[in-house]
């Protein structure tokens, strides 16, 4: 089945899963309504919305202003520029703007509102440790990102899971309230349950769209094994103590986390990573080079 397919499919299904988990809010809150006449999971979905479509459309400032990227023109950066820009003939898309992040960590990535609004970063870590292949293979996979609209996505997911943030509180308020014991029981149910279970779907939507990046990036450049060696060496200088001058609030733009101490296994706490665990992206990756032909042992 086409890996592009699948992935939208899950996006699509986590997608719909919190949309569920909204209106199911709301079915309990039920006849609460505020101005206009709309209910309040209405009116806080339309809040949350605005907020974030705010910090959708100045997204590609704020990332640069909080990570230290500096955009550079082409004689700054020529042999970024000329990856980047080989890429976004291949994808189809405007080149996007090139950025550098002052940092001994290799790491990238992308941001802005989509092909047309996009930047694309890498540290000076990435350029000194990686060759060329290994750059342009993390760049596709950043490309990835602007290709799919990642960032769009990401905030959709992000004011669904606030807004059922918000409900979860007045849930508990209005089971309180009232003197029914069984709806006091689920009202405090759903504040204690609904917050993490929209962040582990929100954080699995990330997870995925990491994966299509990874997938992106291979048939953007034709070189799989490129980006498997490429995570390996980030993964390695962020194990051995590379550090990265950035918010961890960006932890989710990077091409891999740059906060991690250790590696995550199979665990409870994958389910709250932003990313899938480099072994599982290297075993993916090796499946997409030997469907191409390419076999990586």
């Amino acid at each position: 089945m086409n890996r592009v397919f699948v992935a939208y499919t899950k996006t699509v299904t986590l997608l719909a899963l919190l949309g569920g988990i909204l209106v199911g809010i709301g079915y309990f809150i039920g006849g609460v309504t505020g101005i206009g006449g709309l209910t309040l999971a209405s009116w806080f979905f339309i809040l949350a919305l605005i907020l974030n479509l705010i910090i959708y459309f100045i997204s590609d400032k704020l990332v640069l202003i909080s990570t230290g990227a500096r955009i550079v023109s082409e004689t700054e950066a020529p042999r970024l520029h000329r990856i980047v820009e080989k890429l976004a003939i291949k994808a189809n898309i405007p080149k996007p703007k090139v950025a550098i992040v002052n940092s001994p960590q290799p790491n990238a990535f992308a941001t802005g509102r989509g092909p047309g609004h996009a930047v694309v970063a890498a540290t000076t870590g990435l350029l000194t440790l990686m060759n060329e292949d290994e750059i342009e293979a993390v760049m596709g996979h950043e490309i990835g990102h602007v290709v799919n609209r990642d960032v769009l996505i990401a905030t959709i997911a992000a004011a669904v899971a606030t807004a059922i943030t918000y409900l979860a509180y007045i849930a508990l308020f209005i089971a309180f309230r009232g003197r029914n014991g069984a709806n006091a029981a689920l009202g405090l149910a759903i504040f204690l349950l609904a917050p993490i279970t929209a962040t582990i779907i929100q954080l699995a939507i990330s997870r995925t769209r990491e994966y299509l990046a990874d997938y992106t990036s291979a048939v953007l450049t034709g070189k799989p094994q490129a980006l498997i060696s490429a995570l390996r060496k980030i993964e390695n200088a962020i194990l051995r103590g590379y550090e990265l001058n950035a918010p961890q609030i960006t932890a989710s733009l990077w091409i891999s986390n740059p906060f991690r101490k250790e590696i995550s296994g199979e665990s409870i706490a994958e389910w709250f990573s932003t990313h899938p665990p480099v072994s599982k992206r290297i075993e993916k990756l090796k499946e997409i080079a030997k469907e191409m032909g390419i076999y990586i042992y």
